[in-house]
């Protein structure tokens, strides 16, 4: 009987060995199946690092993808056309939408079709992909390059009811009330409280307050004061025949830069207003230098939460800013089919099945809980009602420590590349508690589709090669706007800028947006 059971214990601790040497292999295997990706930013403000938050590590665990960011230290297209020009491009790569770069890229075969990868290596990829998002991102070849973060098909504006714009007028919470919460809907009303807030606010907790904050101002403008300054007015896209308007001629809009230009003569629009950079202002935002603003709220979450830890009544509010003349309410653009950002992987990817297998997930719902949530079990669970919640404590931290948050966690879409709203409204809810939710609901009442509207040339065609010319000139002319001596001299660069803008052939310009607007509501099965 003991011989037998020696001889079973030896068996045992025979099987142990053998499943403890698997185990070590198989854990070995997965160390070395790890592989390192290279993944540009076409972003110099990204600052997030991979590897040392749970979030990433996690990701790097299910996918076998580790992340080396690559992040522009001067400007971002000087650094990616330098990447193109030699050849260079790291594994990924994200970028506006809009760049040029993007048909650079494609034309020239510098990156690959994402159906093709997905084909060979992951055809998950067609389970978890929006399908209007995934036609609307089709090339006229077929393939489809590169896909977008941040997307919203009209169809997804029927199905939820919690998509917000981005677009906000700001004013610093105790400022605006300590000047009895002045109407700012005007363009009276609106240089009277810059101008009474100035005179009273001089400082503003040991800080130099600046009247008026706005977007970085870079080659084709400021962001505040053209795109946004626009869609606050509610100037529309096309006229009555649905043909495209030139929306920088709207007599209303002239008559807000103006208003500007006032600010401007009395010294009210600070002149780093003009050259800092995204950091820069995210560092005087995040003291609430700033009275007012319109930006993207979304921009500034860190800093509301910072703010609202040191000072609930310095944060940042929205409330009605600028209207046009008629007092029409505000079309402020919601997510469109473009998104915000475009992933592409590129043809210097020695590991491409891994990128596409990484996108996927990343697009996945798992993938979305993930960068939304975090980690469940640990920094989420199901709640009663079955829907997905983040725990308290984590909560509380994201609220009132982001910097902390980020560095441990690495949730709330830190790795915010693939990011998809309109799956995560199921899941993220309007929280009282949270500083950034009143800017988000402000808007709700103001949020319109316009995805057809939003149009890029191919840089290299006719089309693209004037409005890039047109748009140079005119970020070259909107500071001289706003800080021009009186009227007769703004008048006189404006006209000035119109007349060329015309003579480099706006109006082909206009003639291709028409085109493009009819085909993108038709491809969209809008209502014209």
């Amino acid at each position: 009987m003991n011989r037998k059971l020696k001889k079973i214990g030896s068996i045992m601790l025979a099987g142990i060995l053998i499943l403890s040497i698997f185990t070590s292999c198989e854990n070995q295997k997965k160390t070395e199946d790890i592989v390192d990706l290279s993944w540009y930013i076409n972003f110099s403000w990204f600052t997030t690092d991979w590897g040392n938050d749970m979030v990433s590590k996690a990701i790097t665990e299910k996918t076998g993808c580790n992340i080396n960011f690559i992040v522009p230290t001067g400007d971002p297209n000087e650094k990616l056309d330098s990447m193109i020009a030699s050849d260079s491009l790291p594994d990924l790569i994200t970028l506006g939408w809009w760049e040029p770069e993007i048909s650079e890229m494609i034309n020239n075969q510098k990156v690959y079709a994402l159906d093709e990868l997905a084909d060979e290596y992951d055809t998950y990829f067609y389970d978890v992909v929006n399908d209007e998002v995934m036609k609307w991102h089709t090339s006229e070849d077929g393939h489809i390059y590169q896909y977008p973060n941040s997307a919203c098909s009209p169809s997804d504006y029927e199905k939820y009811d919690n998509l917000a714009s981005n677009e906000t007028f700001l004013v610093r919470k105790d400022i605006y009330e300590a000047i009895g919460a002045p109407d700012m809907t005007t363009p009276e009303g609106f240089v009277s409280a810059i101008e009474k807030a100035a005179e009273m606010f001089p400082t503003i907790d040991g800080n130099e307050m600046i009247p008026v904050g706005c977007t970085e101002f870079h080659d084709i403008g400021c962001d505040s004061f053209d795109n946004y300054l626009l869609d606050f007015l509610a100037v529309p896209y096309v006229d009555e025949k649905g043909n495209a308007i030139d929306r920088l001629k709207n007599e209303d809009y002239v008559t807000w830069l103006k208003a500007f230009n006032k600010l401007g003569r009395e010294g009210l629009l600070k002149d780093e207003i003009f050259i800092e950079t995204r950091t820069q202002m995210s560092e005087k935002i995040a003291k609430g230098q700033y009275f007012c603003m319109i930006y993207q709220y979304t921009d500034m979450e860190a800093q509301q939460k910072q703010l609202y830890a040191n000072n609930p009544d310095g944060i940042y509010i929205a409330v009605d800013g600028p209207k046009n003349l008629a007092g029409d309410d505000y079309t402020l653009p919601g997510t469109s089919v473009n998104g915000w950002t475009v992933t592409m992987i590129s043809k210097k990817c020695e590991n491409p099945e891994k990128a596409i297998q990484l996108m996927t997930y990343l697009m996945s719902e798992e993938g979305q809980l993930m960068t939304w949530l975090g980690v469940e079990g640990k920094t989420w669970d199901y709640d009663e009602n079955g829907t997905p919640a983040m725990k308290e404590d984590v909560k509380e931290l994201l609220y009132n420590d982001r910097a902390t948050f980020d560095q441990e966690y690495g949730a709330d879409s830190c790795y915010w590349m693939l990011q998809n709203n309109a799956m995560a409204s199921q899941w993220i809810q309007d929280d009282e508690n949270n500083p950034v939710t009143q800017l988000k609901q402000w808007t709700y009442p103001y949020t319109v589709y316009v995805g057809q509207y939003t149009i890029t040339f191919d840089a290299d065609s006719e089309l693209g090669k004037i409005k890039n010319k047109a748009d140079t000139v005119w970020g070259d002319t909107l500071p001289k706007l706003l800080l021009a001596k009186n009227n007769k001299v703004f008048d006189k660069i404006y006209n000035e800028f119109m007349e060329e803008r015309y003579a480099l052939g706006y109006e082909k310009v206009l003639d291709g947006l028409t085109e493009k607007i009819n085909e993108n509501i038709e491809k969209l099965g809008l209502d014209k």
